[in-house]
């Protein structure tokens, strides 16, 4: 199996936030976007592993800035870390107001962890990750380092 690059399985899908989306005052609910960042981290992770994937884990999901009815929010997926048969995936989510001559601003950041299955639902090995730049090592080491702290913690009850 072939190592692959950071750059092969990067996912970026948007979305313009409609009120189906949102509260009655018109903010996003969360929950709506978080399904939204799982799917991008779902296929950047199908794309590497080429098999079925689950979400094992979701790391410091952090809500920067709040989304309304009519803002375009963009998601963009990437691997960070990748174990055996596991993958950390950074996904970054931007908001823009369509209204405004304004750039897109960061909403949220969350850590995925997703690992392959097999034809029988067990975790099966998934390609080394062949890291290219400097940003890419550095974000590495900090994903294995996440992994090893979450191995070394006792499984809860």
């Amino acid at each position: 199996m072939r190592a692959k690059t950071i750059s092969e399985s990067k996912v970026v899908m948007a979305n313009v936030m409609l009120p189906q989306h949102a509260n009655p005052a018109g903010n996003v609910h969360g929950g709506e976007i978080m399904k939204m960042m799982d799917t991008v981290a779902g296929a950047v992770a199908t794309k590497h592993a080429r098999s079925n994937i689950v979400t094992a884990r979701v790391d410091e999901l952090k809500f920067i800035q709040p989304v309304r009815i009519g803002d375009l929010l963009t998601c963009y997926g990437q691997l960070t870390y990748v174990g055996r048969t596991s993958m950390e995936i950074l996904v970054t989510v931007t908001v823009e107001n369509l209204s405004k001559d304004e750039g897109p601003i960061t909403a949220l950041t969350a850590f995925f962890t997703l690992v392959s299955l097999d034809a029988n639902g067990k975790p099966t090995p998934v390609p080394m990750l062949d890291v290219t730049t400097e940003a890419e090592r550095l974000a590495y080491e900090e994903g294995q380092k996440r992994y090893l702290l979450h191995k070394e913690q006792p499984p809860k009850p």
